[in-house]
């Protein structure tokens, strides 16, 4: 197996690895699991609702049989959304964040992955009924028992996560975010990651590219043919490559369950994009030059 000391920015996320995507079997997501170790992708994102509560213990089913050892990957998960399903026996959607539920869920989804800690938490989204002495003390709790290492947050704005650090600090905070969300470029979300030292995760890191047709669609593609040559890249690559380069030091998200896809994900690292051409990206998304 690949040296896996240095970690690579590329983060597998597992959202479509269960029910809600690709629905792999036990064999097959060990194989994916080790697929991504032999690339250099030691972090995988979860999130409890994921599958409708199913694919933190499919993952970890898969993990348990491995042979792969816990200090050797890195674990995230997410709480706090109330998702209706059938596992969940409840009318609406919406959001908990009281200390012992939050706890709960942590508890949950460490009984599930089958390990003894998570080396981040994050909050899922914000609750307008959230209130930071709580989430404190949750952290308190998860952390003195060493269920917990570090804690963050998910989809916030810069405002909510000031809330939040009245009471507790914030190490993380992942959002949307990539040629087709750019609003982290200009809302405060980057520069807040940036001056509060946090971990800056980006989910849906290649937007709508290969989604949706349309005319930003066809200003990439024309942009993207151009570039393709000059850094010998496709144009996953060239996104990816785009999101971190910003820096905010971008740890995209990647949700992919094909080994050929995440070692191309892992090679956009090396590439480093000149001023001009980053701009050629942005402009060609926007559809307009920048002010």
């Amino acid at each position: 197996m690949k040296d896996t000391n240095k970690e690579s920015r590329i983060i597998a996320g597992t959202m479509t690895w269960g029910v809600w995507g690709s629905d792999l079997d036990t064999a097959s997501m060990e194989q994916l699991i080790h697929d991504c170790l032999e690339a250099g992708i030691r972090t995988f994102d979860h999130a409890d609702i994921y599958g409708g509560y199913t694919t933190e213990a499919a993952f970890g089913k898969a993990f348990a049989g491995s042979g792969v050892d816990r200090e050797e990957i890195r674990l995230i998960s997410k709480c706090g959304i109330q998702y209706v399903c059938d596992a969940r026996p409840i009318r609406v959607k919406h959001y908990q964040y009281d200390a012992d539920y939050i706890v709960r869920s942590a508890e949950t989804s460490l009984e599930n992955l089958e390990t003894d800690y998570l080396d981040l938490l994050l909050l899922h989204r914000p609750s307008p009924l959230m209130e930071p002495g709580e989430v404190a003390a949750s952290f308190d709790r998860l952390k003195a028992a060493g269920k917990v290492r570090r804690f963050g947050v998910s989809n916030f704005t810069p405002s909510q996560i000031r809330l939040i650090e009245t009471a507790a600090p914030v190490e993380a905070h992942q959002f949307e975010c990539s040629l087709s969300a750019r609003d982290p470029l200009t809302d405060g979300t980057l520069d807040d990651c940036m001056t509060g030292r946090r971990e800056a995760m980006a989910w849906s890191p290649l937007g709508k590219f290969f989604r949706e047709e349309g005319p930003e669609r066809d200003r990439l593609a024309a942009c993207m043919e151009a570039l393709m040559p000059k850094y010998g890249a496709d144009e996953s690559q060239l996104l990816l490559a785009w999101l971190m380069g910003h820096p905010a030091g971008i740890r995209p998200v990647v949700g992919t369950t094909k080994a050929k896809r995440l070692r191309g994900a892992v090679r956009a690292e090396k590439i480093e994009l000149e001023p001009e051409d980053w701009f050629d990206l942005l402009v060609a998304a926007q559809g307009h030059k920048v002010p």
